[in-house]
């Protein structure tokens, strides 16, 4: 048996930190978000309207999103859309549609959003964080509200069926 210290367990096994490996010099890690692009059969894409008092993006419409909690993309998109929104989403009905790398002010984290599109679900979106979003609705792309985060308006331009796409995004100068 291992003698306990830094890095180790009283039973000798490796901790997480020491199992972890080092990132590289200069390395910065990234924020992961997952985003849910569904589309009705008519066309229209679900947006939720943010609460007033949210520290991101208040009072703006965005899609259904979510960071990863020491889980797979995937694995927390299905969370996040059952948790917010009541949607059942199954694993082999999900597909990556686009990417966006942003970094949203100088001297903030970089972030790496992932949009997934639920070709199938079950379920009606219903509000299940009141405190986060206010409204669900399903919108038409081509009229979709100012009031959108920016980065999720070019992700449901660059979502359209047959399109897959990545976009960057760097703060102002």
């Amino acid at each position: 048996m291992r003698t306990s210290g830094r890095g180790t367990s009283q039973t000798g096994a490796a901790s997480d930190e020491e199992r972890r490996p080092a990132c590289p010099h200069g390395t910065v890690l990234n924020v992961i978000g997952v985003h849910l692009y569904l589309e009705r059969p008519d066309g229209t894409v679900l947006l939720g309207l943010r609460h007033p008092n949210s520290a991101f993006a208040p009072s703006t419409w965005h899609v259904l999103a979510g960071h990863c909690e020491q889980e797979s993309a995937i694995t927390c998109l299905i969370r996040e859309a059952r948790e917010e929104a009541g949607l059942q989403i199954q694993p082999q009905d999900i597909e990556l549609v686009h990417i966006v790398h942003h970094i949203d002010r100088t001297g903030d984290r970089p972030r790496m959003g992932l949009f997934f599109r639920a070709r199938t679900w079950t379920g009606e979106p219903e509000l299940r964080e009141p405190d986060k979003c206010t409204q669900w609705k399903f919108w038409d792309p081509a009229a979709l509200p100012d009031d959108l985060v920016p980065y999720t308006r070019v992700a449901i331009e660059g979502s359209a069926p047959a399109a897959s796409t990545m976009a960057s995004r760097n703060p102002p100068r």
